[in-house]
């Protein structure tokens, strides 16, 4: 190939001998015990050290997705440790890889749902429950789950979304996307005849989208937030297993019934 190659750059971070520098900011020396761990995944996602209430909203953003019990993700990582105990990364990958457009993605879906909406904070449609209802009637004509809408547990509300929502306030980011995500749940349950609340992933999407962070990354957060509460898991598993007890009796069960449906046959 002719012509000019692309210049490999980053401005992510660099080493020298005597230096480790990451987005500009000497890490021994203006990053270690310093800020928190939330402070330096916004630093890395946005460019910039956050606010003191940009820091209080994300932090709070992420400690709501690291852990939510025996999910598909903790179990597809303890049963992964069961079988492979010599690659605690393998197991976190295993789990991490259950994040999608049911568990915890739904962060990005709801993300990008409202920006797509409002492209630019500053400039909101006049209308939100107009722009609501159409959100809601597209997503219906789809036949599909809008992102961030119900919970097949938390019922008449999930106990993190308000709380959310008082930090976003606190904080000065109760601004249209927050708004928006209230009125589609409104327009979700005049349409369908039920209530549906705001689950922690819309609220998270609604949040992140005030703080100007873009929908793409918000699956992300979840991903490294998540990561900790496998690591917590696998953790569990190495000194009160529960695996091959849930392996054991899925085999059992399903053994069971095949014989039973051989002897009524």
């Amino acid at each position: 190939m002719s012509g000019r190659r692309k210049a490999i750059v980053t401005d992510m971070g660099y080493s020298t001998p005597d230096r480790i520098v990451v987005r500009g900011h000497d890490l021994p020396g203006e990053l270690l015990g310093r800020i928190h761990l939330g402070d330096m995944a916004f630093l890395e996602l946005m460019g910039r050290m956050p606010s003191h209430r940009e820091s209080v909203l994300f932090n709070a953003l992420a400690v709501t997705l690291v852990e939510h019990g025996l999910t598909p993700s903790a179990l597809a990582a303890r049963l992964t440790y069961s079988g492979a105990p010599e690659s605690i990364q393998a197991a976190v990958a295993a789990g991490l890889n259950g994040l999608g457009s049911v568990f915890v993605g739904t962060t990005e879906g709801s993300a990008r749902l409202l920006q797509e909406a409002i492209p630019d904070a500053r400039h909101p449609p006049p209308d939100l429950p107009a722009v609501a209802a159409g959100i809601v009637a597209d997503w219906r004509a789809r036949g599909a789950a809008i992102p961030g809408i119900g919970h097949p547990l938390h019922k008449p509300i999930d106990p993190r979304t308000p709380r959310l929502f008082a930090l976003a306030a606190e904080n000065g980011f109760d601004g249209p996307y927050i708004a928006l995500m209230k009125q589609v749940a409104e327009e979700a349950a005049r349409v369908y005849g039920k209530l549906l609340p705001i689950n922690a992933t819309g609220a998270i999407g609604a949040c992140c989208s005030e703080l100007g962070i873009s929908w793409r990354a918000c699956r992300g957060i979840g991903v490294f937030a998540r990561a900790i509460g496998l690591v917590g898991h696998i953790m569990e598993e190495m000194h009160n297993p529960i695996a091959r007890e849930l392996w054991t009796r899925a085999e059992d069960e399903a053994r069971e019934h095949a014989l039973a449906r051989r002897d009524g046959a």
